[in-house]
């Protein structure tokens, strides 16, 4: 997992994952055995703790995130690996082919590139004050991606806009002081393990700043975030068991197409849009699937 293990939205996701395993007929004690490891956004503890669950002969691993499954790919070499929550599954050298995927690796996507700049269009409609926005991610292919989405978008909506890069937790704040020093400024969170390992520490510094923010999960929104764009991260997890049952009673990972969401969820803090002195046209609030009180 792609979490501290103390995390409540990683557990939520746990929670689905065993959940849908027993609706399937797996039951923990009685006919499977599953092995946690919680590295949250630390490279080598993920590799560390892949090797461990390895040395435990599993019949299959979950990886949840791309840091965590860019690792396990380059240790897991025998047994299916499903991956839950990546962007950009063939740009990121996980599988060649969506459909069906090559050698022991398959699972669920995320986001598309493209996504970036419709977290661009939303920021603009819910703060249209905003001109400086950093996009904070982790240099990793898929996060490039989103930031040349945003990119291309910028100019339309008459936005400056930056790369905000960071390797772990320890850098977060330092990017968004250096954000926060640009007059009206926003902010894009791109989806991986270091930003959803930190979205606490994410939402307090933005609100701190007064800084208007989008977020890809809606965690991020529930816990005081202004708004979010994007699938439900804790179903999907439930789908991710799915594949496990498929796997564990014969499936080959090329049987089993790479799948992304479908549907796409608009959160909005309403509280915290106040805090922040933001008029939510009338528009914007007829978009949102769930408003927070």
């Amino acid at each position: 997992m792609g979490y501290a293990e103390r995390d409540p939205n990683g557990q939520l996701q746990v929670t689905a994952f065993r959940q849908q395993l027993e609706k399937l007929g797996w039951v923990e004690g009685r006919n499977i055995r599953i092995d946690w490891r919680y590295a949250a956004d630390d490279p080598g503890h993920i590799r560390t703790m892949g090797e461990e669950l390895l040395r435990l002969s599993p019949d299959v691993m979950v990886a949840n995130s791309n840091l965590v499954t860019t690792i396990l790919q380059t240790v897991v070499r025998t047994i299916p690996l499903v991956f839950v929550s990546v962007s950009d599954p063939i740009g990121s050298g996980f599988v060649t082919d969506l459909a069906r995927p090559n050698g022991n690796v398959t699972g669920f996507a995320n986001y598309q590139p493209t996504m970036g700049s419709k977290w661009l269009e939303l920021l603009c409609q819910i703060a249209p004050g905003v001109e400086n926005v950093g996009v904070l991610l982790h240099p990793e292919p898929p996060n490039i991606g989103y930031l040349k989405s945003a990119e291309a978008a910028a100019s339309s909506f008459k936005i400056k806009l930056q790369s905000l890069a960071v390797n772990s937790g320890a850098d977060i704040e330092g990017v968004l002081d250096k954000l926060a020093s640009e007059p009206k400024a926003g902010l894009i969170v791109a989806p991986n393990a270091v930003t959803f390992a930190n979205s606490d520490l994410i939402i307090t510094l933005a609100a701190r700043r007064s800084m208007p923010a989008i977020y890809p999960f809606a965690f991020y929104a529930k816990g005081g975030g202004l708004i979010s764009y994007g699938f439900d991260a804790v179903a999907q997890f439930g789908q991710g068991a799915e594949y496990v049952d498929k796997l564990l009673r014969g499936a080959k990972p090329s049987d089993l197409p790479v799948q992304h969401p479908t549907k796409f969820d608009l959160v909005l803090n309403m509280k915290t849009a106040k805090v922040l002195g933001l008029k939510v046209p009338p528009g914007f609030l007829a978009l949102t699937d769930d408003v927070i009180e």
